[in-house]
């Protein structure tokens, strides 16, 4: 059987999306999540609990429940874009220590935004996950002719974790474990992927756009996400209490 090059360029066409304008996509969709968290919950639904069905709060509250339904596909993104950064950075020390850097710089913002509290130890930023995560990459990376060691090397990492309650927890790092293992094989990367997140089913969205990545860079924002996260969490905190607390 033979193909045309123009049949075998159409099966190509959907991968349309360069790296940034991935991260960018999850930084709408992160937004949106985080509006429906910080703003919504935090400044009206949580006041006004319990909420009746038939109210208006009900209604916001539907609208609450849509908004967070759109921002689970997220994280699975900056999880993709995690391992691209690993496969392609020529510093894996400063990038490390990067996400190291801005998990500390984050985590009074994000308890703010998310939890109204200036220091909350029950939950930890994002950024936390995507640093341990990191790190577990890098160590399966060294051991790679291992799957064994790189297995124990994934559950010590889901511990820590689960022991440091940082966001999307263990399941966090089980999918970034899980798209590094198949990052060469796109198919089951997603199955894995969304085996990971059957616990929260709507972040599986999340692979639509990542199967349109085309392997490119785009423009650079190689600092835009790092200092885009803390300052809009800080920003819905700082609308939150202008709206409902003046």
């Amino acid at each position: 059987m033979e193909f045309s090059n123009s049949s075998i360029i159409r099966t190509k066409d959907f991968r349309i999306l360069s790296g940034s304008t991935l991260k960018i996509i999850a930084i709408i969709i992160m937004f949106i999540d985080h509006f429906g968290a910080a703003f919504l919950y935090h400044g009206y639904l949580l006041p006004n609990a319990p909420i009746t069905p038939g109210t208006f709060p009900y209604k916001v509250y539907i609208f609450y429940q849509v908004l967070r339904f759109i921002g689970r596909s997220a994280f699975p993104i900056f999880c993709f874009l995690l391992i691209q950064g690993y496969m392609h950075t020529s510093n894996k020390k400063n990038y490390a220590i990067r996400l190291f850097l801005f998990a500390l710089v984050s985590e009074l913002p994000f308890d703010l935004a998310v939890h109204d509290s200036i220091w909350d130890w029950q939950s930890q930023n994002v950024f936390c996950t995507l640093f341990i995560g990191f790190c577990v990459v890098w160590l399966m990376d060294i051991a790679q002719n291992n799957v064994m060691l790189q297995t124990l090397i994934a559950i010590l990492g889901m511990s820590l974790a689960y022991i440091l309650k940082t966001d999307y927890s263990y399941w966090g790092i089980l999918l970034i474990s899980a798209l590094y293992f198949f990052r060469y094989q796109p198919g089951l990367q997603t199955l894995a992927g969304c085996v990971c997140l059957f616990w929260e089913a709507p972040a599986c969205l999340g692979f639509i756009p990542i199967n349109m990545y085309n392997g490119k860079r785009g423009i650079s924002l190689k600092y835009f996400f790092y200092l885009f996260y803390p300052m809009h969490l800080l920003l819905l905190t700082a609308i939150r209490y202008f709206f409902f607390r003046i």
